[in-house]
């Protein structure tokens, strides 16, 4: 009884990374507005954008092939099973057993890859230079990435979910210097995967500054909901694994009742917060121009190379 318990669960914990998703988009967007002192949209107004976007019709270019109206389909699926392997109150996601971090990362990259296909699909120029701006990056930000994986798994012995945030949980504060260069490498890495500032403005569409925005510029109703639905969901697994990965404080280690509630409070208050300190630290930041991303990555694989070294002291 207790396994369908644990797979209830493991459902429940997606489905809250899929619905809350919106949510810390807004916050984000709201946050931004008042360090700008502006007034803003609500925090709930990408849930409008989505609903109104889902009852609009579609425009699509002629010169669009299947890989355009499916990419969307492919984003929101690779990332919503992305979702089901993420502990969020619990430390114990029982479809662990399928798959780790790795097959995480790997379902990120099948949704990026038909991103920037969808963008050259079209024949814009605007895609076309979104894709390619999206296939440096990307090539930069990977090596940075796995070799945050390979210092976080050297640390608590495994790529494994579940593993990792019940180790981090079961440690003390920070006990390993190594985790510190991790997390900084991470932070870093967050900002490029989620195409924030300084990597790109999501909030323009401006030609010089454009990077994933050019990608979707030709989607429209329900393909573009899709797609912004879907980034804010891989926005959202990204924050919940650094949350939950060097601050678990509250994650639940039991299917106990209250120990749960205990653990989604925590799990919201965390997520928020740390939404809060990236929307003020965008504020704090110009846009870099492209072709200094790579000094900037180069901080995050440097720091990551500091954490190994202190590893094997």
């Amino acid at each position: 009884m207790s396994g369908y318990v644990e797979i209830a669960i493991g459902v429940i914990q997606a489905l809250v990374i899929v619905a809350l998703a919106p949510l810390i988009t807004g916050m984000m967007r709201k946050t931004k507005a008042k360090t700008q002192k502006r007034t803003g949209f609500g925090i709930f107004q990408p849930y409008c954008d989505i609903i109104k976007l889902l009852h609009k019709d579609e425009v699509v270019s002629d010169q669009s092939s299947w890989i355009f109206r499916f990419s969307p389909w492919v984003n929101f699926v690779a990332i919503g099973a992305a979702a089901f392997f993420i502990p969020v109150f619990l430390s114990n996601s029982p479809f662990g057993l399928v798959g780790d971090l790795l097959l995480v990362i790997g379902l990120f990259g099948l949704a990026r890859f038909f991103t920037m296909l969808s963008g050259l699909d079209v024949a814009s120029t605007f895609g076309g230079l979104g894709s390619g701006r999206e296939m440096m990056i990307s090539a930069l930000l990977e090596p940075a990435l796995f070799l945050s994986i390979f210092l976080v798994a050297l640390t608590y012995g495994g790529t494994n979910l579940s593993t990792l945030v019940g180790a981090a949980s079961d440690s003390p504060l920070l006990p390993h210097p190594q985790l510190i260069f991790a997390a900084i490498a991470m932070f870093i890495i967050i900002l490029g995967e989620t195409g924030r500032l300084p990597f790109d403005n999501p909030a323009t569409h401006l030609e010089l500054t454009m990077v994933h925005e050019a990608m979707i510029l030709e989607y429209s109703g329900k393909s573009l909901a899709l797609m912004e639905w879907s980034q804010s969901i891989k926005q959202m697994i990204l924050f919940a694994l650094i949350v939950n990965i060097f601050i678990p404080w509250g994650i639940s280690s039991s299917i106990s009742v209250s120990e749960l509630g205990i653990g989604f409070l925590a799990f919201v208050a965390k997520i928020s917060m740390f939404a809060i300190f990236v929307a003020w630290f965008e504020t704090s930041v110009a846009k870099w121009r492209l072709f200094r991303i790579p000094d900037l990555i180069a901080i995050a694989i440097a720091s990551l190379m500091i954490g190994i070294v202190f590893y094997f002291l």
